[in-house]
């Protein structure tokens, strides 16, 4: 199945189940998902090869920055003030070159035109080990951060990086945070390639839950699948198996919030 790409900078705003009323900024190509994972669940399709360079392809910062200038602007103008200005769109935000740069200048559009929103980044958290990119995300409001197994096999199966970046690297990233961020986690089950698989099993929670509380995120988001995916023999979990899981989170002390 093709995945669902966003075609503009800014889209929105859209209420979101998480951010309320959400404004969006993709930061990615507008033709193609740039990604550091390849997640088999993504509704915006599968990775594309990453062989050729994608360098040429970002849309250049200056053109990110104006385009957010003049969006604002035409929403404050209409009298629309979101809850959110929410990173995300065709892939993984961090991977722009200007990604430090462009957090900065969306700080200082926030304050001038939406003093009361907040900032987010929807990150998969594999390039937290870059020092100029962690240290942009402790400025905006909301770092939500992707860890969504406890195993190593598992991060292979369902998040497939696509570059070499190992589960115990990533979750030793996240720690470095020292709280200051949220977890999201989706779980799933399927076959994939002939293999079976469930990520809510207590073999992988178990796991997960222990780097959970050694992350210990101020909150943790736990999601199933909610729109299409790229592969088939997916099945989105009941309401019920993921408020299992979100029980023992909240024993752990941390807040837990399931959306479905």
């Amino acid at each position: 199945m093709s995945g669902f790409l966003f075609r503009d900078i800014v889209f929105g705003p859209v209420r979101s189940r998480r951010f309320g009323i959400s404004l969006g900024i993709n930061l990615l190509p507008l033709n193609k998902k740039v990604c550091s994972f390849n997640c088999i669940y993504c509704e915006c399709g599968l990775t594309h090869d990453t062989s050729e360079s994608d360098s040429e392809t970002f849309i250049p910062g200056e053109i990110i920055k104006e385009t957010m200038d003049r969006k604002f602007a035409e929403l404050k103008e209409s009298g629309i003030s979101p809850d959110n200005i929410t990173f995300a769109g065709n892939g993984e935000p961090t991977l722009h070159p200007d990604f430090p740069e462009i957090i900065d200048e969306t700080i200082l559009l926030r304050n001038r035109f939406f003093p009361d929103a907040q900032i987010t980044v929807l990150s998969n958290a594999t390039t937290l080990g870059n020092a100029r990119i962690k240290e942009a995300l402790l400025k905006v409001d909301k770092n939500v951060l992707k860890l969504d197994v406890g195993t190593e096999s598992y991060m292979k199966l369902i998040n497939n990086p696509v570059w070499n970046i190992s589960l115990t690297k990533i979750v030793e990233n996240l720690k470095e945070f020292k709280g200051n961020l949220i977890i999201q986690s989706l779980f799933l089950r399927g076959t994939v390639n002939g293999e079976y698989f469930d990520s809510s099993s207590d073999e992988n929670v178990n796991v997960w839950l222990k780097f959970i509380k050694e992350i210990s995120p101020r909150l943790v988001m736990i999601y199933p699948i909610d729109r299409s995916t790229p592969l088939s023999g997916l099945e989105k979990l009941s309401y019920n198996e993921l408020n299992r899981i979100a029980k023992k989170v909240n024993e752990l002390g941390i807040q837990t919030e399931v959306y479905y």
